[in-house]
């Protein structure tokens, strides 16, 4: 499994959520306490709104921990809305291409979860995606599938209800084909403008989501895991909910529930 931290807020550091806290995501990628594996050493990537609409987009197949290009960056770089994630591959190749967040015109994308029996049915849900849209297909994962399938159901028109059409197509692919557990999820996903967050899965265990307002930068930090482990105000995410973000608030909205 996967770690992710996402923040929409007034611009800050990438450093702030990257590496700087006590926990942070360069920390959890060694030693992450809520993920079913500790380490996630198969890639890291960043995507980043500034002052275009299309997010920046860094993204390497290194441990995060040892990229010294990594750190570099987010301590220059300022956003006021960013994803970024470090890896723990279920099965598909330590490739740039399956490292998140992905990203197609304004929107940004990144996973932590997984389709159950997916490396069975890798070409069926390819064909999920459509032809106008395959040519964003660059890498082998069921995130970027479940991204594009997204895509195709609307995600610039209606978020959620694309997210669920796209989360549900999978997990119906899964139980016609793959094994248990179906879907488990997690989601971060931005326009530019707005930052979305889901959690849900087809059995009891879902993958954890946090969030808390920042007060100093009158923002929002949203997490796999909270960054600092001895702090209290870290609000968890109810299972088959999706929060929607700006910079001043948040509204919780029912997602595969």
């Amino acid at each position: 499994m996967c770690r992710w931290a996402a923040f929409i807020g007034q611009p800050i550091f990438l450093e702030q959520v990257i590496s700087a806290p006590a926990h942070s995501l360069l920390v959890q990628s060694q030693a992450a306490s809520e993920a079913k594996t500790a380490i996630n050493a198969d890639g890291f990537g960043i995507a980043w709104y500034a002052h275009r609409p299309e997010p920046g987009l860094f993204r390497d197949v290194l441990p995060a921990w040892s990229d010294p290009n990594l750190a570099s960056v987010a301590a220059q770089i300022k956003s006021g809305l960013f994803l970024a994630h470090v890896r723990a591959s279920t099965g598909s190749a330590t490739s740039r291409n399956n490292c998140h967040p992905f990203t197609s015109g304004r929107w940004s994308f990144m996973h932590n979860g997984q389709v159950g029996g997916f490396e069975h049915f890798r070409r069926s849900a390819d064909m999920l995606i459509p032809d106008e849209l395959y040519h964003e297909r660059k890498g082998a994962t069921d995130s970027e599938v479940l991204f594009l399938r997204a895509l195709h159901h609307g995600l610039d028109q209606d978020p959620v209800n694309a997210l669920v059409k796209a989360a549900r197509d999978l997990e119906n692919l899964s139980r016609e084909k793959g094994e248990t557990p179906h879907l488990r999820l997690s989601v971060a996903m931005s326009d530019g403008e707005n930052l979305y967050a889901a959690r849900a899965s087809s059995d009891h265990i879902a993958p954890t989501v946090y969030y808390k307002r920042c007060t100093q930068s009158e923002g929002w930090m949203v997490v796999s895991e909270p960054l600092e482990t001895s702090s209290d105000d870290w609000i968890e995410l109810p299972a088959g909910k999706l929060a929607v973000f700006t910079k001043d608030h948040v509204r919780l909205c029912d997602f595969m529930g």
